[in-house]
């Protein structure tokens, strides 16, 4: 509520035959604003929903003792190395011992790489195996995932990769 202060102040003559109206002084009380103000923030904290998490939908194994070998068959997979300066090496099924169907490419070609694979396997049989080499950035690894999705390559795995492999790319980087 507002009000006027009208019981003392002002009135007297400052100088001869001047006469200068009253000053009032009002005062204004800011209780109802401040009850108003907390009304609003009750309203808006009561009546607001709170945001959803947005996360990627993860498919986890079970959590079971027993431990689960996935045997693939070693004409459906296809092992892909990630090296640096965005060079992809892969095989076909298992490595041969001399590293004779050990062959690099790029990421422009890879996509033909597991187009051919894909087409020449049973589907339930086609399994990729990713393995980040020590030297594979961060965007090269989300880059093969990328092509997996574009590819729909159901099933495929990252696994770490084996010291014999990391020295085919060691030698094939010097050539």
């Amino acid at each position: 509520m507002a009000e006027m202060d009208t019981s003392s102040g002002g009135g007297h003559k400052k100088g001869p035959g001047v006469k200068k109206g009253k000053k009032l002084s009002t005062r204004v009380d800011l209780t109802p604003m401040v009850d108003l103000g907390f009304l609003l923030i009750t309203f808006f904290i009561f009546t607001t929903t709170m945001s959803q998490p947005t996360a990627m939908r993860l498919f986890l194994p079970k959590d079971t003792d027993q431990k689960d070998d996935t045997k693939v068959k070693e004409s459906g997979a296809l092992s892909i190395m990630l090296g640096k300066d965005n060079v992809v090496f892969y095989y076909e099924g298992q490595l041969a011992n001399d590293g004779s169907n050990f062959k690099s490419t790029n990421f422009k070609e890879i996509r033909e790489v597991i187009i051919n694979k894909k087409k020449s396997t049973k589907a339930d049989d086609f399994v990729v195996v990713i393995k980040p080499g020590p030297e594979a950035t961060y965007k090269n690894t989300v880059d093969i995932l990328d092509e997996m999705t574009i590819n729909e390559v159901k099933r495929y795995a990252m696994v770490d990769i084996f010291p014999v492999e990391v020295e085919l790319m060691k030698k094939t980087e010097g050539l």
